[in-house]
């Protein structure tokens, strides 16, 4: 079964799946998880390298590697012989493009990536990821400033009221959503 977890930076995705990952295995499923931007491939090393580089170039190249991150991932894990595959950021990374061209771009890789399975969206406000990031970063990416989380926030939310995303309210604490991501997935 895929699980998706996705949302703003710092909407706590990586702790919700490694805990999701690891009730998974704890109840004896197998599972694969998989982040994005990873660092075991050239498209997700050149996306998180962009990440730090301002400009509309960079903006646009950090989403084009992403995104090709996230296709090489379908490609190495969809179908193999595990319960569950646990992908952080899938279709939401289309929500950092400019208007309108998340809108394209969504429409787009929602109709060739799978999207059977468990899709859950969570919404942390800018002002929280906000917080969170000043908090929890040593360095910050170009899109974690409050002015690029509240555009972004905005276009992913969305993207994610088409029906297809479980949204999950992720200004809350973290046993709190979690129990929210075991329900969303299936597994409670």
């Amino acid at each position: 079964m895929l699980v998706v977890i996705d949302g703003l930076d710092a909407s706590g995705k990586s702790t919700q799946a490694e805990m999701l990952a690891e009730y998974l295995r704890g109840c004896g499923k197998t599972c694969v998880l998989r982040t994005h931007p990873s660092d075991d491939n050239y498209f997700g090393v050149k996306g998180r390298e962009y990440l730090f580089v301002e400009g509309k170039a960079a903006h646009i190249a950090a989403s084009l590697f992403y995104l090709a991150d996230v296709i090489r991932s379908i490609v190495l894990y969809h179908g193999k012989n595990v319960e569950y595959i646990i992908f952080v950021r899938y279709l939401m990374g289309t929500a950092y493009l400019p208007s309108p061209i998340h809108r394209y771009a969504y429409g787009f890789f929602s109709r060739i990536v799978p999207t059977k399975g468990s899709l859950i969206y969570l919404n942390v406000s800018p002002a929280e990821a906000f917080r969170r990031v000043v908090n929890n970063r040593v360095k910050t990416e170009r899109f974690e400033t409050i002015d690029e989380l509240s555009k972004t926030a905005d276009k992913a939310l969305e993207l994610a009221s088409d029906g297809k995303w479980i949204i999950v309210d992720g200004d809350r604490s973290i046993p709190e959503i979690h129990e929210d991501i075991l329900r969303a997935a299936c597994v409670k």
